[in-house]
């Protein structure tokens, strides 16, 4: 699994006009699902997420996560983030899980975010969706599993 975490002031996805998901103070994490991705994978994921230190304490440093700071996780699937794009001008996408199996293994991170902590919105697999958010520092990381 690749994810692009981002700190946000707040974030929220539309679908066709309607909100799917919002959050104020978070994490906004786009998700990408590789084709040998497996809940395993994905529980580390959800470990780094919720104990990443990416929040300001007292003395200003990063220190915090985002349950010490009561924030919300907004999950967002992004198959492109699979792209390959070292040959020519067009990414591949032969980096991303098929469609099946990308869902499948959303479905069971968000389920389990759900499960580990309260504040969890998302996105909608498959939907063209429209991101918006109020990036924070700017803070910005990628991290793989």
């Amino acid at each position: 699994m690749r994810a692009v975490i981002q700190r946000v002031r707040h974030a929220g996805v539309d679908v066709d006009a309607r909100t799917t998901g919002a959050i104020e103070q978070g994490l906004m994490v786009l998700v990408g699902v590789a084709p040998d991705d497996t809940q395993t994978r994905a529980d580390k994921m959800l470990h780094k997420l919720l104990g990443l230190r990416v929040f300001s304490d007292e003395a200003g440093k990063m220190n915090l996560n985002v349950q010490q700071v009561e924030g919300g996780l907004l999950l967002v699937p992004q198959f492109t983030l699979m792209a390959n794009t070292t040959k020519g001008l067009r990414p591949g996408f032969d980096g991303a899980a098929p469609p099946a199996h990308g869902e499948a293994l959303f479905d069971y991170l968000v389920a389990q975010a759900r499960h580990a902590w309260p504040y969890v919105a998302t996105g909608e697999f498959g939907a063209d969706m429209q991101v918006s958010l109020l990036n924070d520092g700017p803070v910005t990381f990628i991290v793989k599993t």
